[in-house]
């Protein structure tokens, strides 16, 4: 492979939103990999919709459902008291990346799309939030949705996966679900954000789990502040 053919798959990253709670997560993500170049297939779940909803007060149609409805989505205020989001976010121009195609949406059941085949390259993907459903699918290789068969072929093609559940308290059932998944050869990335970065209001918290994320993508950021800098 030549280096621009291995850079634009480096390049190409797989999304998925499922249902778990932390929905904010998967579209904080969505956004900073969008305005760090990559670009980005993604899809939702009909649960992981429902979270928007409930969480954010989003609704999206899973069936017409537009990148720039995720690209354009914005915090409460008192989430991102700096406006911090808004400035990190500031080199996403929603409907230039749309209409060039750096970011895609897939419907769940569409299993046409290219990162249903291992034949489509990319340089990995990420399940943010990770539902403890889909954690199981995934473990157990039941490809019954486009987000499982999707983390179905990272797995078997060998790249990278990061699994982002977000539940507590943890059942034998979810710990062994994750140790599977590990063996297989994902990277499980729990979302449990740190404090030693001086976190002051959600968005930093939100922010400390998206960088951790980029960090495994090998996607430069600022996100955060690294311990000892």
């Amino acid at each position: 492979m030549s280096q621009t053919n291995h850079q634009q798959t480096d390049h190409n990253i797989v999304l998925g939103m499922t249902g778990a709670s932390g929905a904010v997560y998967g579209i904080r993500l969505l956004q900073v990999l969008a305005a760090a170049g990559r670009d980005i297939q993604f899809s939702v779940s009909p649960s992981g919709a429902e979270v928007f909803r409930q969480e954010l007060g989003l609704s999206v149609n899973l069936h017409e459902l537009s990148p720039a409805e995720l690209l354009n989505f914005r915090p409460p205020a008192d989430w991102d008291p700096d406006e911090r989001w808004q400035q990190a976010s500031a080199d996403v121009q929603s409907s230039e990346m749309v209409d060039s195609g750096q970011v895609r949406y897939f419907h769940h059941q569409d299993y046409l799309s290219s990162m249903a085949s291992g034949s489509a390259r990319s340089g990995g993907m990420v399940v943010c939030p990770c539902s403890g459903g889909t954690l199981a699918a995934i473990a157990n290789g039941t490809s019954d949705n486009l987000i499982c068969r999707a983390a179905d072929v990272h797995l078997k093609e060998r790249r990278k996966l990061i699994l982002v559940p977000r539940e507590t308290p943890l059942s034998l059932v979810h710990l062994e679900n994750m140790r599977r998944c590990v063996q297989a050869g994902a990277v499980v990335l729990p979302a449990m954000p740190g404090f030693y970065h001086g976190a002051k209001s959600v968005l930093d918290l939100v922010d400390f789990i998206v960088g951790r994320i980029c960090d495994q993508l090998d996607v430069p950021h600022t996100l955060i502040n690294r311990w000892g800098g």
